[in-house]
C-alpha cells in the first residue's frame, strides 16, 4: 500500500465529501489526515490515505469533470514533532495585500511553524486564525514586539496566546 495524498476542489453541492469518501471506502482506503473546507463557495479537500495509487484514481475517476481531483504517492509518514508549545495567532482589520506572507514571516524568522491556518474575508473586514508553535528558545517578548510593529505597518491588529487545551 502506498501512502498517498489526494485532493479535491471545485464547485460547493451537496454530497462531495460523501462521493469522494465513499469511492475511496469502495477500494479499501481509510483516511488518515484530511481537511475540507468552503472557500468563496468552492469545495476544497485534502486527504493523506493509504492505499493502491491505481484502484484509486480509478474510483475517484467518474468525479472528475465537476471537480478537479489530483492523486500522488507521497513519502513515508512523517509524523509532525511539535517544536514548542502550541499559540494562537490572530489577526483583523482591513482587507489588503501581504498580511498573510509578513505575519507568517515574522513566526519562521524565530524558527516557528505553521500548524494550521485560515483566511476569512467579511465586507472588507479580514481575519486571519493559526495555530503556531514557537520553540522554547525564542524571544517571546522580542516575537511579540515584532508582530505589533508589522500589524501596526499593516493597519491590522493581531494577539498572539499560549493555547489552552480547551482551544485545540
Amino acid at each position: 500500500m502506498s501512502q498517498l495524498a489526494v485532493t479535491v476542489i471545485g464547485p460547493d453541492r451537496p454530497g462531495i465529501i460523501a462521493d469522494v469518501t465513499e469511492a475511496l471506502a469502495q477500494v479499501g482506503v481509510n483516511l488518515e489526515d484530511s481537511t475540507m473546507t468552503l472557500l468563496r463557495g468552492h469545495f476544497a479537500m485534502m486527504i493523506v490515505c493509504s492505499g493502491p495509487l491505481d484502484p484509486v484514481r480509478e474510483a475517484l475517476e467518474p468525479l472528475r469533470g465537476e471537480l478537479v481531483i489530483t492523486v500522488r504517492e507521497v513519502g513515508p509518514d512523517t509524523t509532525h514533532a511539535p517544536i514548542g508549545p502550541p499559540y494562537l495567532l490572530a489577526v483583523h482589520g482591513a482587507d489588503r495585500p501581504g498580511i498573510v506572507s509578513a505575519v507568517t514571516r515574522m513566526i519562521a524568522s524565530v524558527g516557528g511553524t505553521v500548524t494550521d491556518l485560515s483566511t476569512r474575508l467579511s465586507g472588507s473586514l479580514y481575519v486571519l486564525t493559526a495555530e503556531v508553535e514557537i520553540p522554547p528558545t525564542a524571544e517571546l517578548a522580542t516575537l511579540q514586539r515584532a508582530l505589533e510593529i508589522t500589524a501596526e505597518e499593516l493597519g491590522v491588529g493581531v494577539t498572539l496566546r499560549p493555547t489552552e487545551s480547551d482551544d485545540l
